[in-house]
């Protein structure tokens, strides 16, 4: 017995041993092929097994195979799969994986994409397989809610109404790039998320660069840039169909085909895709139409030519109008409340609305000079053509009096145009009283920029650059609706006095601002071992040109003006030292000035009060960072200070009386200061968490003299005094925190919970309501916190791979305030406000070929 016994455990450890033997140990470090920086959570798997482990966050990993000759997949989103057959114990060392996507090497340069661990900013980025995860019904911006320094709503809550801040800056001082095309309106710098809908569905990356950023056109920017990257082309062929469904009536279909990089040289992606919904918020239905194209084609060995077109036909209706909490507790709808619609004649009507189609056209020239140099042109044009609509004449709607009207159905049910248009046609021969119209906002925008690369030395490359823009913005009021009556009475044009309009004419003003610019940049980077650094310079000059139709005669030489041309220019460097593999710290320091908007040499709506001096606006910013890299954690700090002096700022609000209003505020000061954290912890191989902190110090740092107010309708109604110095910027939280957490329940199925908190949140003011010494903060929103719950899941059917999205956004329905304007005596009960979205839902499915 004991013999037998003996044999038996022989047996044992010669099959332990034989286990063990057919056993290997893999080792490697997968890097990403474009910009030669680590890739976390790369799939590393033995080959028809589910046996494998995920890469680090400096792309290292590990682990025992169960086979002595076997082959190991390497796959990643966005990337070629790799296979590898290895025999026995290997470190495989570096491990390239190329961008599945054609031509996104050559893209990246042009929008100057920041590297981990070497260019000195303070940066986060996103790719689209989290795009896709975290957007579901929000908007575009929304997506970036849980970065550092960012604010982003849905405002008003209507379809493409969404607003960013980064670090308290509004979209006018925060440059967006898409494909490293600068896309802020060339007169007021703003951006308006309803001109891109679809960008979405085809963005291969996003990537803030807080403060002075990375980007090397001549544009500085002051809180920071959103570095957008759209698809190009995929090397291999395929494609999808996806379709998604949500509240409120939400209902998407989309498709995508590509060619695959032919043996030609060429290739094609094409992609399109049709949204549909009624809106969360009563009066926001929406519909829109989006679409993509970029044909690439290789000529040569050294040459790429990349064509790209893309946009969104959309229409929406608005919620244009804050009203008072008070308002929305008494209606029957709550904060799904609006007061900007109604019905005619049994049809939905929307009083606010907004429309517009604004297609980027660009071709893209990559030329390998040589191994040392290369040089990227971009050529592009958008067409813009549309506009926001509202009424014209008496105002008949509530609006500032509570929303209470006698045109209403009920206290405050939607708007009853018939008894509008009653009104009209009994007037008969005097025209309508009341009319509908649009503010439009047409414009022409031709642009060049052009990147050469060259490499000094190992260590030292030198970039320079062109960008040229050239920009049209036509602007009128088009008279969209006469509600019942015959003609409307207008005297505004000199050129046609005491006329008379019908549907599709200009009334109220028209007139064309013209922008040309011209900048010249340069860079010089320098990277050995462990140090990189850089040196910036760039300069600019912008022309500004008005010619009004209505306010001068035709005859006139004062209905166009001169040229007015005001320089700026940007010095900036910055350097980052990797400590060790661990450790990095960074530093940047930078000072421009820059041209003051449209309205900084054109005062006020006509050609006769010019500005030819206008003040640029003077930037000093500095930011440090440090970051930390291991195998479960990665986290950065860093802390910043941003002061701007000469600021233009064009501020809309709403009058007591519910009109609207614009003040033009020149030589303001600001301070913008705080300190970020952001971390990823991956604390099993299942569970990855993230998490952010911002706190910032965000102070007006003067009072300002002689503000100038105008209507609606471009007229100046009031000049006041602004005493705001040490106040707090309002229209942005100063401090928030994100905590998130992704679970891996099945091998192919993820649990997704996001938080989100904000506190320090200022009312946005009425600048006539400083006019005093002594007025004191503007009201501060309640803090409040919302949870995001998401839930992927991946399968085969068929020839498909096969995507489930589902999510669900504000779980436990919250109530809060995300939009406010303060009211008399900085109080909760006269802020006119925009309640936050409840709770949402999405589901979808993707089908990938």
């Amino acid at each position: 017995m004991k013999k037998f016994t003996k044999i038996l455990f022989a047996m044992a450890v010669l099959l332990c041993s034989a286990v063990a033997s057919s056993q290997s140990t893999i080792t490697g470090t997968v890097v990403d092929g474009d910009i030669n920086t680590p890739l976390p959570g790369v799939n590393v798997v033995e080959k028809g097994t589910s046996h494998g482990v995920s890469t680090d966050f400096d792309g290292n990993f590990s682990f025992e195979t169960k086979s002595t000759n076997t082959v190991i997949v390497i796959s990643y989103i966005g990337y070629l799969t790799k296979e590898i057959t290895i025999t026995g114990d290997v470190n495989l060392g570096e491990i390239v994986l190329e961008s599945s996507e054609f031509g996104l090497d050559a893209v990246q340069i042009i929008a100057s994409v920041a590297v981990d661990r070497k260019t000195p900013v303070a940066v986060s980025t996103i790719k689209s397989e989290q795009i896709q995860l975290k957007l579901g019904t929000q908007e575009f911006p929304e997506i970036l809610k849980s970065t550092p320094g960012v604010y982003a709503t849905k405002a008003g809550g209507g379809f493409g109404d969404g607003r960013i801040n980064l670090r308290g800056f509004e979209s006018e001082n925060v440059a967006v790039l898409i494909n490293g095309v600068p896309v802020n309106d060339m007169e007021n710098g703003r951006v308006y998320w309803s001109n891109w809908a679809g960008l979405s569905d085809v963005t291969s990356s996003m990537q803030v660069q807080r403060g002075l950023g990375a980007s090397k056109v001549a544009v500085p920017s002051i809180g920071g840039t959103i570095n957008i990257i759209s698809k190009t082309t995929d090397i291999e062929e395929g494609g999808s169909v996806e379709t998604s469904v949500g509240n409120d009536g939400y209902l998407k279909f989309g498709a995508t085909y590509s060619t695959g990089l032919m043996d030609n040289g060429f290739a094609a992606t094409v992609s399109a895709s049709k949204t549909d919904g009624d809106g969360y918020v009563d009066g926001t239905e929406f519909n829109a139409m989006s679409y993509f194209i970029n044909i690439s084609k290789e000529i040569g060995e050294n040459h790429k030519l990349a064509f790209t077109a893309f946009g969104a036909q959309q229409r929406h209706g608005q919620r244009q109008n804050r009203q008072l909490i008070s308002t929305y507790r008494a209606s029957e709808r709550g904060k799904r409340f609006n007061a900007d619609w109604g019905y005619k004649n049994g049809q939905v009507t929307h009083q606010e609305d907004n429309f517009y189609h604004k297609p980027q056209i660009s071709l893209n020239h990559y030329w390998d000079i040589s191994d040392n140099a290369k040089l990227s042109t971009s050529v592009y044009a958008s067409f813009g053509s549309g506009g926001g609509g509202g009424f014209s004449g008496v105002n008949k709607f509530g609006l500032g009096n509570n929303g209470v009207s006698d045109y209403r159905t009920g206290l405050y049910g939607p708007v009853n145009f018939d008894k509008i248009v009653d009104e009209n046609e009994d007037l008969g021969a005097q025209g309508s009283e009341t009319i509908l119209r649009a503010s439009r906002n047409d414009h022409e925008w031709y642009g060049l920029l052009s990147t050469l690369d060259m490499k000094l030395t190992d260590n030292l490359v030198l970039t320079g650059g062109l960008d040229l823009r050239n920009y049209k913005g036509i602007h009128f009021t088009e008279l969209t609706d006469l509600l019942g009556g015959q003609f409307f009475a207008d005297d505004s044009n000199e050129n046609n006095p005491n006329a008379t309009y019908k549907v599709g004419d200009k009334i109220l003003y028209h007139n064309d601002g013209l922008v040309n610019w011209i900048g010249l940049f340069g860079q010089l980077e320098y990277s050995y071992d462990a140090l990189s650094a850089f040196v910036s310079v760039a300069g600019s000059n912008t022309g500004y040109k008005r010619i009004d139709y209505f306010n001068y005669l035709d005859s006139d030489p004062n209905q166009s003006t001169d040229w007015y041309n005001f320089l700026g220019y940007m010095a900036k460097g910055g350097a980052n030292y990797n400590l060790n593999e661990n450790h990095n710290v960074f530093a940047n320091i930078g000072y421009f000035e820059k041209a003051g908007g449209f309205d900084a040499a054109f005062i006020g709506f006509d050609n006769e009060n010019i500005n030819p001096d206008a003040e640029n606006q003077k930037i000093f910013s500095v930011e440090f960072g440090y970051g930390f890299r291991a195998e479960k954690l990665s986290a950065n700090i860093n802390v910043y200070r941003t002061t701007w002096n000469d600021r233009t700022e064009t501020y809309s609000f709403n009058q007591p009386d519910g009109s609207r209003a614009t003040a033009n505020i020149l030589g303001v000061n600001a301070i913008h200061q705080g300190v970020e954290l952001d971390f990823v912890y991956r604390a099993t191989e299942n569970l990855r968490l993230t998490g952010m902190a911002s706190l910032g110090d965000w102070r007006w740092a003067n009072d300002v003299k002689n503000v100038q107010i105008f209507d609606d309708e471009q007229n100046l109604i009031e000049t006041v005094d602004l005493y705001i110095k040490d106040l707090r910027v309002g229209d942005a939280a100063q401090t928030t925190f994100a905590l998130g957490a992704n679970y891996d329940v099945l091998e192919r199925t993820t649990l997704m919970l996001d938080y989100n908190y904000y506190d320090n949140l200022y009312a946005y003011f009425d600048p006539s309501s400083r006019g005093t010494e002594g007025a004191g903060e503007s009201w501060k929103v309640p803090a409040y916190g919302l949870f995001d719950l998401g839930l992927s899941h991946n399968f085969d059917m068929g020839p498909f791979d096969v995507r489930l999205l589902g999510r669900v956004n504000n779980v436990f329905n919250v109530e809060y305030i995300s939009d406010a304007n303060d009211g008399v005596g900085s109080m909760a009960s006269t802020a006119l406000v925009y309640y936050g979205v409840g709770r949402t839902f999405s589901i979808g499915a993707k089908f990938n070929f």
